[in-house]
């Protein structure tokens, strides 16, 4: 069987429209990504979930960004509330922290995994500071290198338990980022010396089968940005070791230049495996397929490692686990 394409794209709504449909067949994207736009009851986004893999003919990874606070697609009344994560580890205290963000990933894992999304664009491994941004701050694990690791380690075991794959991001760090990357390009100063402690938490997540670029430019390492950058792809592969599928953060961002199609060819010829497409454009989507082709073979090799990690959920007490973290985030656990 020929390797899908090196894209992940989106649809425009709840349902998949025949055109759409018509479209994936064709265009055969490694997987999907749902926001907000496509979500509406449990019932339809199983519907739309089961449609999409339909289309591919295959058990194509879908994929959602549901850190919880205000990055969450899934949203009461049919799906839990969650704190910012930096609200949860704060409210946990040293002694709750990484046993609180394990139960969040493993009750996050639940909601998608009844719903078919089997990857989740989580965890943060980005550490922050006083002066990061306020888009990344409180979608942040901490502040020091071991508050990130360790509570990034236990995000990612919650939802490997809840058979939903991890995506560590953003790889090399976007905590210095001074600026919202949707909007700008951030650019570092900081020496290669300070940014090896940004660069900590990922190399300690270097296991995790997939991980995402940060479209930030560090001057220390390159003038580009992190994305289409061959010294960081380097970096990232030989320095911190990570050796997972590696996709670009949405290749529609306004911190690149260019249209998508050359963002994209840049990123692939940087070292990315996949290209990460958001909006559901169909006019920049058919320029992609158009485009871009088939995963590489070493691609290929790492896509099919991370799949292989997919399994069932680890049976869980969900009530108990609720109750759990209610406790832990009163500090009752904190003992």
């Amino acid at each position: 069987m020929a390797a899908p394409r090196a894209y992940i794209l989106g649809c425009a709504g709840p349902d998949l429209t025949d055109a759409e449909h018509r479209f994936f067949a064709e265009a055969d994207p490694w997987g999907f990504i749902l926001f907000a736009r496509n979500v509406d009851t449990p019932d339809r986004l199983r519907r739309l979930t089961a449609d999409l893999r339909q289309a591919v003919g295959r058990a194509a990874p879908i994929l959602i960004d549901q850190e919880g606070g205000r990055v969450q697609r899934l949203t009461p009344p049919h799906w839990r509330a969650w704190l910012p994560p930096l609200d949860q580890v704060t409210a946990a205290g040293p002694g709750g922290a990484e046993r609180s963000m394990y139960l969040r990933g493993r009750l996050i894992a639940a909601e998608l995994h009844a719903v078919g999304i089997d990857v989740n664009c989580a965890p943060m491994a980005d550490i922050a500071d006083d002066e990061t941004h306020p888009f990344l701050r409180n979608r942040c694990y901490g502040t020091t290198v071991a508050s990130v690791l360790s509570a990034a380690r236990a995000m990612a075991g919650g939802l490997l338990d809840g058979g939903v794959l991890p995506v560590v991001k953003h790889i090399p760090g976007h905590g210095r980022g001074r600026v919202d990357s949707h909007l700008a390009l951030p650019v570092v100063a900081a020496s290669r010396d300070e940014l090896e402690r940004d660069f900590a938490p990922f190399r300690g997540l270097a296991d995790l089968p997939l991980g995402m670029t940060a479209h930030v430019v560090y001057r220390a390492l390159d003038d580009r940005p992190a994305t289409q950058s061959p010294p960081v792809i380097s970096l990232i592969r030989d320095r911190i070791g990570f050796d997972g599928l590696l996709m670009t953060d949405d290749i529609s961002m306004q911190a690149l230049n260019g249209d998508v199609v050359d963002r994209g060819r840049a990123a692939l010829a940087a070292g990315c495996d996949l290209i990460l497409h958001c909006n559901g454009d169909p006019r920049e989507m058919a320029a992609l397929a158009g485009a871009v082709g088939p995963l590489s073979a070493s691609a290929q090799d790492r896509a099919e490692r991370a799949l292989a990690r997919r399994g069932p959920p680890v049976q869980i007490d969900i009530a108990a686990a609720e109750a759990e973290l209610g406790a832990l985030l009163k500090g009752q656990g904190n003992g």
